[in-house]
């Protein structure tokens, strides 16, 4: 079988406005597969060339030079076909507010040229299999948060595409939410429907993705399996450190060196004379892969979305 997409050194460049500045280079000559029924993640911090490269993947911007086939139809001559044999869920929701949860879904089915006699019970269906029944006569602007997040999914789904792009779903959501999307996602798997998920919850890329591409300034850094991305940090030595706060706390902090020793040096030098509270040599997660491959910490790559992780306490 076919892989459901390839990509031969796709490139996006966008040429600067005003005289003397130089072109932008959102996505450099990337390449990669996807092979149909996996889950396949696209890593990366903010600006790395992650949205762009779903732009171009769903039609919705050009390339400017490489290829790629989608489900086997070219990209630069079959955009019309792709766009009509794939699902796209957006980080922000594209249905609208005045229709309700039944209208928005059947709404999507007539936009896909589905069957008119075919569009109550996939209706049904859908919202069945999302939990969203009792909401089928409610507006889509009265949902909370986690449904509107289910239902935009469920509308992508509603033309049975066999593959979908997700970007970003769980940002933004509370644990509970959080928790029941991924599950869903898990369940498009099982069904057979190729998944492209972008997401900067390391956690949550580990528990859902066959693969993982990490993509920096443009250019994918990493692509293997979530275990064999762990397997290249395991030549260093990860130590957290536990030690009393300025307020009488706790603080917890990682440090990474081929020599524990060394490692365990730098943490009590940033202790900075407090109590030692706990010392842990711990193995490496996907989280340290991304933060060595891209140079960003899991704070800041937090605060650029504006939130903790979900799944965590707190939400």
């Amino acid at each position: 079988m076919s892989n459901a997409i390839e990509v031969e050194r796709l490139t996006k460049v966008y040429e600067q406005g005003q005289r003397g500045t130089k072109p932008v280079v959102a996505v450099d000559h990337v390449s990669f597969q996807v092979q149909p029924g996996e889950i396949f993640g696209f890593l990366g911090p903010n600006g790395a060339g992650k949205t762009t490269t779903i732009r171009m993947l769903t039609g919705l911007t050009q390339p400017t030079s490489g290829r790629a086939s989608i489900l086997g139809f070219d990209l630069f001559r079959d955009v019309t076909r792709i766009k009509k044999q794939i699902g796209v869920v957006p980080e922000r929701s594209n249905l609208y507010d005045e229709l309700t949860a039944c209208g928005n879904l059947e709404f999507s089915m007539q936009l896909y040229g589905v069957p008119r006699a075919e569009w109550r019970p996939r209706a049904g269906e859908l919202l069945e299999h999302f939990r969203l029944n009792e909401k089928h006569n409610v507006p889509f602007a009265k949902l909370s948060r986690g449904m509107k997040r289910a239902l935009t999914i469920a509308a992508a789904l509603a033309h049975r595409p066999p593959l979908i792009f997700l970007d970003e779903p769980t940002t933004g959501l509370d644990v509970m939410n959080a928790r029941s999307l991924r599950k869903m996602i898990a369940g498009l798997r099982d069904q057979g429907v190729t998944v492209f998920l972008t997401t900067h919850y390391m956690e949550e890329a580990e528990r859902l993705c066959d693969r993982i591409a990490i993509i920096v300034q443009g250019q994918i850094v990493a692509l293997d399996t979530v275990e064999g991305l762990k397997k290249t940090a395991q030549n260093t030595n990860i130590i957290e450190i536990t030690f009393e706060s300025e307020t009488n706390g706790a603080e917890t902090r990682r440090f990474e060196d081929r020599d524990v020793a060394k490692a365990v040096q730098t943490g009590l030098a940033q202790a900075k004379g407090r109590r030692l509270l706990a010392l842990n040599t711990i193995r490496p997660t996907l989280e340290d892969v991304f933060v060595r491959l891209t140079g960003l910490d899991r704070e800041i790559m937090l605060a650029e979305k504006g939130g903790k992780e979900p799944g965590n306490a707190g939400g």
